[in-house]
């Protein structure tokens, strides 16, 4: 509620003087033990303005109820290797189960371990299947799951994290009364039951772009790394990756076909350092946890066309009428047999009449 300070010098300042009171006291004074540290005369007034003691009684209502919780750099609550950051939130509002923002694993009884799970919100089946299983894996291992709800890789990791006793925590970008997008209200409300859900922003905080890379911080401050599953050149989860790698955490990237725009940003970070994986285990090696048990996945029966359709199918994208053409199969009957493989969800289709095959 204070304009004009940075979150870096907001982090600083406090933990040089031991409270926000004491920096707004030492401003005053002119005694701010960091010079470089400006407090702004308009930062000084705020937190005495009508609106600023609104949201101030508001939020302390909010704190008040079952499940909610208010976190400060000095509370013992606070998530350790988040504190540890440049700019860590000097106020987190928290609902759920707090535990799993520090490493321990309730659950589990065990010492756990948290990571990020990002990718582009407009995925494809095949990327949001690896997400929600790398995320379900990891989870039945003990690890927990770190994501933003947002559409896509996000809403995979959280549902696949959820399927197992790591559980998932969502970083979201708005306040945390506001659930952005709307769509994923059902999910928020799981992970409020079943995880945690996590807000640095004031009460009443509605989605703007300019929020979304400020709490990719936390997502990768809080995970000992980060997995980038699809990404564009462009994308968001990029920063992500380069936070987590500033933070002095892991990152690794799911590798994808040379054709899609989707792979572009994986294999970036692949060439710039970033661990491939092909499997979650790649990952719980990486952190020294025992593999768990690998998973069996039973498809339906199909038709012997479709069998030979599916065995001819690769993970690259392929014309429908190039793949009936290689095989000396009729049009009609490759398409009907490539919607039963579709319909059985070991296919994608694409736009244009491309499919391409599925990992399960």
């Amino acid at each position: 509620m204070m304009p004009g300070l940075p979150r870096h010098a907001a982090a600083r300042l406090i933990r040089a003087h031991g409270t926000a009171q004491a920096v707004i006291d030492a401003a005053r004074e002119n005694r701010l033990a960091d010079v470089n540290a400006v407090v702004p005369a308009a930062a000084l007034a705020a937190p005495f303005a009508a609106r600023a003691r609104a949201v101030a009684e508001a939020t302390l209502h909010w704190a008040s109820q079952p499940g909610n919780h208010l976190l400060t750099l000095n509370d013992a609550a606070y998530p350790t290797e988040l504190k540890e950051i440049a700019d860590p939130p000097v106020l987190l509002h928290a609902q759920g189960d707090l535990s799993l923002l520090d490493g321990w694993n309730a659950k589990c009884n065990a010492a756990g371990n948290a990571v990020g799970i990002v990718g582009s919100r407009k995925a494809t089946m095949q990327g949001m299947a690896n997400a929600r299983n790398f995320a379900r894996t990891l989870s039945e291992a003990g690890v927990t799951i770190v994501s933003g709800l947002a559409l896509g890789i996000d809403a995979a990791a959280h549902q696949g994290g959820l399927a197992g006793a790591g559980s998932t925590v969502a970083v979201v970008g708005t306040g945390i009364d506001v659930i952005y997008p709307e769509s994923n209200a059902a999910l928020a409300a799981r992970i409020r039951d079943a995880g945690c859900l996590l807000s640095e922003f004031a009460l009443g905080t509605s989605a703007r772009k300019q929020y979304f890379p400020i709490r990719n911080r936390i997502i990768s401050g809080l995970s000992r790394g980060v997995l980038v599953v699809e990404a564009t050149e462009k994308s968001g989860s990029l920063i992500t990756a380069r936070l987590a790698n500033e933070q002095g955490r892991d990152v690794f990237a799911i590798p994808g076909s040379i054709h899609s725009a989707l792979s572009k940003g994986c294999h970036k970070l692949i060439r710039d350092g970033a661990r491939l994986v092909d499997t979650a285990h790649d990952i719980l090696e990486a952190f020294g946890i025992r593999k768990a048990a690998s998973e069996t996945v039973m498809l339906e029966e199909l038709t012997a066309a479709a069998d030979v359709l599916l065995t001819a199918l690769t993970y690259d994208p392929v014309p429908a009428d190039e793949l009936a053409a290689r095989l000396k199969l009729d049009p009609a009957d490759t398409q009907a047999s490539l919607l039963a493989l579709e319909l059985a969800g070991v296919v994608e289709r694409l736009p244009g009449g491309v499919f391409q095959r599925l990992k399960r």
